[in-house]
């Protein structure tokens, strides 16, 4: 077994809150040190918000778990400082591959355009990246932000009283209480705090089960994602092969509704299946094994007062396509800058209302993504398998048919279309890819990127316009990034298309609020107004 399960990353120590009476009250508490709560919180800390993270744990997550890292998470991370880190260690891929059978019907490129600082997906063990961000916590700690983590602290009740958040935390000295203005909950997929509170998913449970092994071997297959549609070694079922570092493959394999799971995962059980897919000769050991069941739910509201869910605490969805953790770090990058604006007194909380829709949009077309896959994955029907299997015949020879192959739709950026926090595209001619609500496209520019160039609030990006210095507007400044005389052929494509200037307002999610062809006062006044929840 990997030695990083074994060792405490953030051991329990006594803290003073313990013996506080009153209790102590936080300006934010995190439920959850997963990957999702831990960029919640740095998030927060990087903005000056003080912020404490409970985990009932004191190490990373045991086994992979969430291994593929879309190109949006990667810049997202990079903003909070692990972006090169994953892609360093990450294995890179942009290329998959998809076989019915024992024949390959087709290929494809997520990333067939140059231009961008990170690939589509690296993999990478979730555990590492627990890792990288408990050191960004550590090295933001030393610098004075107000951050930290406490390990073995369970959270065993909470009570939202109107202005604040009672909490209830065991701990092995016993339990204390606490207080906190606002409680983000990234408990994960069996959140006890949504237990506590009396909520629940709604959606679908899927009659399927599947197999993960992470297997630790030497094999020259390249870094791709391949999926098998009814493979000889796995017949009438499905299967996956990841590459991840240090030798470890990710084997998903289908194994229907009617099992035991439990005996499944034995080692004796498991290894053969395994043998029939990489052969008598190879030799590998099994790192992790677990059965999973396809889900596509989400709770009916993600806020619910002072207590806000982000990440599988939130919703659910079948993995493939990996929308589960790339999904939750888009959640707090949605939160985290709007929560400041309340906090600081900027914004009304109402502006927290538009987290919960446009999140919830986002998290509805995961599942409808997710689901489509799992239906086409796993025909119910005996019609709808002979469909499937017809167009995976098709799809060997003709075009056409390959957008009709869904092997998981992976995951891409949502687009907040119809927010209530845009404002209108006076931009005529422009790229549809950077329409508002959408997120921005990274470019190369001289010397670097366009994305970490963009201030860590709003930005007001132009493009061959002239703006001033920046502007101000309900207490937000924002600054202008001038790139005059830089259009590249990339820059062009991705934010002008037809028209010879641009003047965007960007949000500091990096999304898009509004554009136009040039800097008009009242329009950008007001669209910025409206963006922070004032129009």
């Amino acid at each position: 077994m990997n030695k990083i399960f074994e060792v405490p990353l953030y051991p329990y120590a006594r803290h003073a809150d313990q013996d506080a009476q009153p209790p102590a009250r936080h300006k934010v508490v995190v439920v959850g040190a997963g990957p999702v709560g831990l960029a919640a919180a740095i998030d927060l800390a990087q903005s000056g918000v003080p912020v404490v993270v409970l985990d009932d744990n004191d190490k990373v997550s045991f086994g992979s778990r969430a291994i593929c890292f879309a190109k949006r998470t990667l810049e997202i991370a990079d903003r909070l400082g692990v972006g090169h880190a994953m892609a360093d260690k990450g294995e890179e891929w942009n290329v998959g591959k998809v076989f019915f059978g024992d024949r390959k019907v087709y290929d494809f490129n997520l990333l067939p355009e140059d231009g961008h600082q990170f690939p589509a997906f690296v993999n990478l063990q979730q555990y590492y990246i627990e890792e990288y961000l408990v050191d960004r916590v550590r090295a933001l700690r030393d610098e004075g932000a107000p951050i930290e983590i406490r390990g073995k602290n369970r959270v065993t009740h909470v009570e939202d009283l109107g202005g604040h958040v009672a909490l209830t935390v065991d701990t092995p000295d016993g339990a204390y209480q606490l207080e906190t203005e606002w409680l983000i909950a990234c408990d994960g997929a069996g959140s006890p705090l949504r237990a506590q509170m009396g909520l629940d998913f709604v959606g679908r449970v899927f009659e399927d089960n599947f197999l993960i092994a992470d297997v630790v071997m030497e094999a020259d297959f390249p870094t791709e994602r391949w999926f098998w549609f009814d493979p000889p070694f796995n017949k009438g079922q499905s299967a996956l092969l990841h590459k991840q570092p240090d030798g470890v493959w990710r084997i998903d394999l289908q194994l229907g509704w009617d099992i035991d799971k439990e005996a499944e995962k034995r080692p004796e059980n498991v290894i053969p299946r395994l043998k029939a897919m990489l052969g008598e000769d190879v030799q590998f050991e099994l790192e992790w094994v677990s059965i999973y069941t396809f889900q596509c739910r989400r709770m009916e509201k993600f806020r619910h007062g002072r207590v806000i869910f982000a990440g599988d605490s939130a919703h659910q969805v079948s993995p493939f396509g990996a929308r589960g953790a790339n999904s939750g770090l888009q959640d707090t990058d949605n939160l985290i800058w709007k929560l400041k604006l309340v906090l600081d007194g900027v914004a009304d909380e109402s502006l927290l209302e538009s987290y919960n829709a446009e999140r919830i949009a986002a998290a509805d077309e995961n599942i409808l993504n997710s689901s489509r896959s799992t239906d086409f994955i796993t025909p119910k029907s005996d019609m709808s398998r002979i469909f499937r299997d017809a167009v995976l015949d098709l799809s060997e020879h003709h075009s056409f048919a390959r957008p009709l192959v869904n092997s998981g739709r992976l995951s891409l950026p949502s687009v907040y279309d119809g927010s209530r926090l845009n404002s209108a595209d006076r931009l005529p001619g422009a790229p549809a890819r950077t329409r508002p609500g959408a997120p921005c496209p990274d470019v190369p520019l001289e010397g670097g990127y366009l994305l970490p160039q963009l201030a860590p609030g709003f930005t007001l990006l132009a493009i061959n316009a002239e703006v001033p210095d920046g502007f101000e507007e309900a207490g937000v400044f924002v600054p202008a990034l001038r790139l005059d005389g830089e259009a590249s052929a990339s820059l062009a494509e991705r934010y002008l298309g037809e028209a010879s200037s641009a003047v965007y307002l960007i949000r500091p999610d990096q999304h898009v609020a509004t554009r136009m062809d040039h800097f008009d006062p009242a329009h950008f006044h007001a669209a910025l107004r409206r963006a922070i929840g004032k129009e």
